[in-house]
């Protein structure tokens, strides 16, 4: 319920109380065609930041993913990109109060409805300095109380539209329409704003995704019922006033009634949505500064409750400032021209890691009919782009040109991150990434180990380290023995021979088999080294199997363990440690399924055990 409130509560509100009017002026009855193709074209882009939301739940959302993803220059845009499109988003709901405002004291001229907006901005960012913040709890009262007021709006409104004059339109062109889709389009940017906080939500494979596809369902829904409403009660009103649900209502039976709950209805939806808009696109540069991408002073907060002052002050101000400075129709199709990037950048991201063998990467939601959402998407968001005019290109041109200048010139030499393209462009090549390279590797794993609340014992860390003996062909257990000593040697300075003997020997006295309730048997092979304060693992994994003894039993998979006798204690938590893990069911699979050494590691660290308590 919390994520579907954040994802619908961030969709109704200039969506459908403000842009339906500008949308008429566009393509007039086509303005219904042109909301279900936004609609539908959201898709993409919902499948994209569901799935990455799922495999990378970490605050920063889009940014995130597309820095880690595609590399730090595209970062760099799309951290920017975000700012501006969730700043222009709340600038433009800010507008809709001074729209309303209107209603109560009719005859305002378009300037002042900015000075009334400017007004309400600096109060929200007031607002935000002090802490202050909606609680989930207020959230969810406030989207049930939005929704019962505009169901109750199309019962009322379907009674009395004209129907059959809805139905009669035919398209000439679909150039408006698609120009129209493309200013509407931010009607559904708050959507994608789950991806956010992800971070916060217990189970956000299950919590992310059934939340914001029933926010998507339920609200798309409304939206075309609404405007279907709109345009077969005012078609024969000429141009839409800014304040078309209230227009409309005034057509309805109980008019003034109608006409205050619509005012209320939409004045609380732009409040909370440009107050949750300020404070969500006042951590963006906060969490670019922590990342070396803008100057350190954005990552600066108040000691007292952690509020990032000069992310508020910068975001405020460059609010004012845009809208003091565009018409409510610019407004709105420079907002829809930053979500499109975005949604272009994180459909592009979604690609690439998936064909970058991140072993990882194990998102809990996987794109329906992968890759072709993110093919359909991707020049879908050009067109839309394109057919916005003629402005919305030179934009996009010079803000991609600004945001690549100040990477190059600020911020080229202070990341060195390898991104998942890196992982790719390796992969194709047919070069491995070395460990120390392997950045994104490292965070993904310890986001899924923090996804599962694993808190690490001394077996993981030697996990992380432990050298990997994979095998392709099959090769009996001498074989085995033979290069494991050999890697044991080389690792611990060891004599090679020595070791293997000590393998034999150990395994001659009792077998190292265990059957861990699996038809496929596992060895442990473990011995005794001279020395103090030793103890090292070797993970060995055969593919076509290893011939362990004369009854031909087969083995796929071996821990070798070696210790000095001071370790003896944590040798015998070692060996219940990998006894738990070859008891989990999905390890065997996955086991057989991994792809390189790091993913082999990743396996056995995400297992289910019992871990030793840290002072343990």
């Amino acid at each position: 319920m919390h994520v579907f409130s954040i994802a619908a509560g961030a969709m109704i509100s200039s969506g459908i109380f403000v842009l339906p009017a500008l949308a008429w002026q566009s393509s007039g009855k086509g303005m219904l065609l042109a909301y279900f193709i936004s609609g539908f074209l959201m898709l993409p882009a919902l499948f994209s930041k569901l799935e990455l939301a799922t495999a990378i739940p970490k605050a920063g959302g889009t940014y995130f993913f597309v820095e880690r993803i595609l590399g730090t220059a595209p970062g760099v845009v799309a951290g920017l990109a975000n700012w501006l499109s969730i700043s222009l988003k709340s600038a433009f709901a800010l507008v809709g109060i001074g729209a309303f405002v209107n209603l109560l004291s009719p005859g305002l001229t378009q300037w002042e409805i900015r000075l009334i907006a400017a007004g309400a901005c600096l109060i929200f960012i007031a607002i935000n300095l002090t802490g202050s913040r909606a609680s989930g709890g207020f959230q969810s009262l406030l989207v049930a109380f939005l929704l019962i007021i505009l169901v109750q709006f199309c019962l009322l409104g379907y009674r009395s539209m004209d129907i059959r004059w809805v139905l009669s339109w035919k398209a000439d062109t679909l150039a408006p329409i698609l120009a129209t889709s493309g200013m509407v389009f931010i009607s559904y940017g708050g959507l994608t704003k789950i991806a956010s906080v992800a971070e916060e939500v217990k189970e956000p494979g299950k919590s992310l995704v059934r939340g914001a596809f029933a926010a998507f369902i339920i609200v798309q829904l409304l939206y075309l019922l609404l405007i279907a409403i709109l345009i077969g009660l005012l078609h024969d009103k000429g141009n839409w006033t800014l304040t078309p649900m209230s227009q409309a209502a005034a057509l309805l039976p109980f008019p003034k009634l109608e006409i205050a709950l619509t005012a209320i209805a939409a004045i609380l939806a732009f409040i909370t949505t440009a107050n949750a808009g300020l404070m969500a696109a006042s951590r963006v540069p906060l969490s670019m500064s922590r990342d070396n991408l803008i100057p350190d002073a954005l990552a600066r907060t108040s000691r007292k409750k952690n509020i990032p002052v000069p992310g508020i002050l910068v975001t405020g101000l460059f609010m004012i400032g845009m809208i003091l400075s565009f018409d409510i129709s610019g407004l709105a199709k420079v907002a829809s021209l930053f979500m499109l990037l975005l949604f272009l950048m994180i459909n592009l991201s979604v690609i690439v890691i998936r064909s970058s063998g991140v072993a990882n990467y194990k998102p809990s939601f996987k794109t329906p009919l992968y890759p072709l959402p993110q093919l359909i998407g991707i020049p879908a968001y050009i067109i839309l782009i394109i057919e916005m005019g003629g402005k919305m290109i030179p934009i996009a041109g010079i803000f991609i040109v600004l945001a690549l200048l100040w990477y190059f010139l600020f911020v080229r030499n202070r990341v060195k991150r390898k991104s998942a393209l890196v992982h790719m462009i390796s992969r194709i090549a047919g070069t491995e990434l070395l460990p120390e390279d392997a950045h994104l590797e490292k965070e993904l794993l310890q986001i899924l180990m923090e996804k599962s609340e694993i808190i690490e014992d001394r077996f993981d860390s030697l996990i992380r380290s432990a050298p990997v003996l994979d095998m392709v062909e099959s090769c009996t257990r001498d074989e085995m023995f033979y290069q494991v000593s050999t890697i044991i040697a080389e690792r611990w300075q060891l004599d090679p021979e020595k070791i293997r003997k000590k393998l034999q020997i150990r395994e001659k006295e009792t077998s190292t088999l265990i059957y861990p309730g699996v038809a496929v048997p596992h060895a442990i092979p473990h011995i005794v080294i001279e020395g103090t304060s030793t103890f090292g693992i070797v993970l060995v994994r055969n593919k076509s199997g290893i011939i362990w003894n004369d009854a031909g039993e087969t083995v796929f998979t071996a821990f070798c363990l070696l210790g000095s006798k001071d370790e003896r204690n944590f040798h015998l938590r070692a060996l219940m440690a990998i006894a738990q893990i070859l008891q989990d069911p999905a390890f065997h699979s996955g086991w057989m399924a991994a792809g390189s050494a790091g993913e082999l590691r990743s396996t056995i660290l995400l297992s289910k055990r019992k871990r030793d308590r840290p002072e343990e």
